[in-house]
């Protein structure tokens, strides 16, 4: 046994060793083929945002490529004469219901999905992540239909449905992978001291889900702030427009006022980079979470 193991161990290919001094070329060669294009492409987005911030911020009529003097002029007609005040509200309130729904009923059916087994949950996911497929403007007559019936047209709960309905799929599919990642031993040990189901899972399981809960409720919020085709098509008074709608009617007939509107892109825009700000932590754990186990 012995003369056969050592035998072995001899017939391998020694270890090939790089030498230190190859070793730093090849970081140094990486870092920057990865700074390089990341650069280019960060300034190739950045850009935009620029102009967007110097027609904003520039008086009316100046040609000059950086915004100075600073006014807000632009903002103050964007704010008071087209309404913003009353868009700004209205989006506010979409998104934080279509957050608060979405983060709710997914929190519900992803534990389900995760703890319990029945028949059909895996064609339930499968029919989950094909849902993913079908674009939101094949859905815009039947939900109009539905929303007739109900009485609901031309009122922000008919946004509020309809992104929690285009939102939930994902979110249950994340939810659900974050909780299979989490030990069912912490529950039974939670029953065995005497909890409940319920209150094991508040107790328990709640407080490790704050990654995944940041995550799907940042991209509810997100995606109903943004979202342009349900806003223009479910409503139709101006006094409950969102901001991605106003921001298409700040575009005159025969000309457009390209200080209001790039005014008008900067507030709608301030939002979601706060979000993203205080939130990319938890999002890179949500995601990578909820993608692990599935």
């Amino acid at each position: 046994m012995t003369t056969q193991t050592t035998t072995r161990r001899s017939s391998l290919p020694p270890p090939v060793r790089i030498p230190p001094g190859k070793r730093r070329t090849a970081d140094k060669v990486s870092r920057w083929q990865i700074y390089v294009p990341l650069g280019l492409y960060l300034l190739f987005t950045l850009i935009p945002f620029y102009w967007m911030l110097v027609f904003a911020f520039r008086p009316r009529g100046s040609s000059s490529l950086l915004p100075w003097p600073i006014t807000f002029e632009n903002f103050e007609t964007v704010w008071t004469d087209l309404g913003f005040a009353i868009f700004f509200q209205n989006s506010l309130m979409v998104g934080v219901a279509s957050l608060v729904g979405t983060t709710v009923v997914a929190l519900a059916g992803g534990y389900a999905l995760a703890r319990y087994k029945f028949r059909g949950r895996n064609v339930f996911m499968v029919a989950m992540l094909c849902t993913q497929f079908i674009p939101g403007a094949m859905m815009l007559i039947p939900l109009f239909e539905i929303f007739r019936t109900l009485g609901l047209v031309n009122t922000l709960w008919s946004l509020v449905i309809a992104e929690t309905v285009f939102q939930l799929p994902l979110s249950l599919i994340l939810i659900s992978g974050f909780i299979k990642n989490i030990p069912m031993e912490l529950e039974e040990a939670a029953w065995v001291d005497g909890c409940t189901r319920l209150r094991a899972f508040f107790t328990v399981v709640l407080p490790m889900l704050r990654p995944a809960l940041v995550a799907v409720g940042s991209f509810a919020f997100i995606h109903s702030w943004n979202n342009f085709l349900f806003a223009l098509m479910f409503v139709s008074d101006q006094e409950k427009f969102t901001v991605p709608v106003g921001l298409a009617y700040t575009l005159g007939e025969f000309s457009v006022d390209f200080g209001a509107l790039a005014a008008g892109g900067v507030v709608a825009a301030v939002p979601v980079v706060l979000v993203f700000a205080f939130i990319q932590r938890y999002l890179v754990q949500g995601m990578s979470a909820g993608a692990v186990k599935g």
